[in-house]
C-alpha cells in the first residue's frame, strides 16, 4: 500500500483479486454495471471547529490528509460506502439485529435474524439487507421474507471475506432471515453473520455458534 499526490487529480483504477479471476474467466463474464464511492481513509475525528483561523480552516487537516493509492484485495478497501440521504437527515442510519450471538445446539435448530433500521424512518424498506454468512459448512442460510422489488439485482456491498472464506460463504437478500444449523460431527464451528443495509449502508455482525454433535451411548452390564 502507498500514498497518492493528493496535490493534483489522480484516476487509480484497478482489478481486484476478485475482478482479475473473473476477468480470466471470460469477456462475458466480466462487465462493470454498477460503481460505489467510499471515504475509507478520511479521519473526521480532524474536524476541528475551534480551529484559530476560522470556520475555512476547520476541516484544513481533513483536506490535507494523504489519499492511499488503489489495493487489488478487496476485502480491505471500500468498507464504508458512501450513502445519499434526505437533505433533513441529522442522524446516520443505523443497523441493529436483536441478538449479537447465537448457539444452536444441533443439526436442524433454527434462528430468525430480523434487521432493523434505526435513526432513519423507512431505511432499507424497498431493497431490504444483504446476509453473508462466513462459512456455509455451519449453517443453512434462508430467507425468511424475501425482497419483491425487482430493482433489487443483488447486493452492491462488497463481502468483506477473504479468498479461504469466500468459497465457503453464502449470501441471501431479504428483510429477514433464517439460520438452519448443520450437523457438526467433529467440533463446534463458528461463523460470523454480516448483516448489510441495501440503501442506507452500515452493518450488523451476529456470531452463529453450532455445537458439536451429541452421541448418545448406551451401557449395560457384560
Amino acid at each position: 500500500m502507498g500514498y497518492l499526490d493528493n496535490t493534483s487529480i489522480t484516476v487509480d483504477a484497478i482489478l481486484t483479486k476478485k475482478g482479475r479471476e473473473i476477468l480470466a474467466k471470460g469477456a462475458d463474464d466480466f462487465k462493470i454495471t454498477q460503481f460505489a464511492l467510499a471515504d475509507d481513509e478520511v479521519d473526521y475525528g480532524l474536524y476541528n471547529p475551534a480551529h484559530s483561523l476560522g470556520t475555512n480552516f476547520y476541516g484544513i487537516a481533513i483536506d490535507n490528509m494523504p489519499l492511499i493509492e488503489a489495493i487489488p484485495d478487496e476485502t480491505q478497501t471500500m468498507k464504508y460506502k458512501l450513502v445519499s440521504l434526505r437533505k433533513s437527515t441529522t442522524r446516520i442510519p443505523v443497523i441493529t439485529v436483536p441478538q449479537s450471538s447465537v448457539t444452536l445446539v444441533a443439526g436442524g435448530d433454527a434462528v430468525d435474524i430480523k434487521p432493523n433500521t434505526s435513526n432513519f424512518e423507512g431505511g432499507n424498506s424497498t431493497l431490504g439487507y444483504t446476509a453473508i454468512l462466513s462459512n456455509s459448512d455451519v449453517a443453512f442460510l434462508e430467507v425468511a421474507t424475501p425482497v419483491k422489488s425487482l430493482l433489487m439485482q443483488g447486493a452492491t456491498i462488497p463481502t468483506f471475506v477473504g479468498d479461504d472464506e469466500s468459497a465457503q460463504s453464502v449470501t441471501a437478500v431479504g428483510f429477514s432471515f433464517r439460520v438452519v444449523a448443520k450437523n457438526q460431527p467433529i467440533e463446534n464451528k463458528t461463523a460470523t453473520l454480516t448483516i448489510i443495509g441495501n440503501e442506507t449502508g452500515g452493518r450488523a455482525s451476529v456470531t452463529v455458534t453450532v455445537n458439536k454433535q451429541q452421541v448418545a451411548t448406551s451401557g449395560g452390564d457384560l
